[in-house]
């Protein structure tokens, strides 16, 4: 596993008006694999040569069909995750350990009409709500629980 590299990847704590953030559950994982339901934020890989911002940005228009959103804070420092041993070789393509990300904390522009998570012909998620800062660690599947565990901490002072 260590000779594998980390994918190079953004993720969005995207707040609406009310300070709550978007989390939506991925179509691909059934309950029994997350008891929680696989919700997770919108996140995705770095194109080569891709600036992070530029990347957070089209990642959401990809993943939840709209990019209306500005960026109003970063992480400050690149945050990373371990697959766990049985999701090696089969997540993501099988090319990586785990994914080494920038997070960014992003106002929404839009309206709740504005998210289309259908647009896509390949969905990533199933469904989408708004939700506590706070809960995203109780709402994570458990291999990417720290990470949000210092989202939360971090970017606590743009929430409700």
């Amino acid at each position: 596993m260590t000779d594998l590299p980390y994918r190079p990847n953004v993720g969005a704590v995207l707040f609406n008006p009310a300070g709550l953030v978007l989390v939506a559950r991925r179509a691909d994982l059934p309950n029994a694999e997350a008891p929680a339901g696989g919700w997770q934020l919108p996140q995705g890989g770095i194109d080569e040569g891709e600036n992070p911002r530029e990347a957070v940005l089209r990642e959401l228009a990809e993943e939840i069909g709209t990019d209306r959103a500005e960026v109003i804070d970063e992480h400050d420092e690149w945050l990373a995750y371990d697959l766990p041993a049985e999701l090696i070789g089969v997540a993501l393509r099988g090319k990586y350990r785990g994914q080494r990300q920038r997070w960014f904390a992003l106002r929404f522009l839009g309206t709740d009409n504005d998210i289309r998570l259908d647009l896509d012909p390949h969905p990533e998620f199933d469904a989408w709500r708004w939700a506590p800062l706070a809960d995203l660690p109780s709402l994570a599947i458990p291999f990417k629980r720290p990470i949000y565990e210092v989202l939360a901490r971090s970017f606590a002072r743009h929430a409700a």
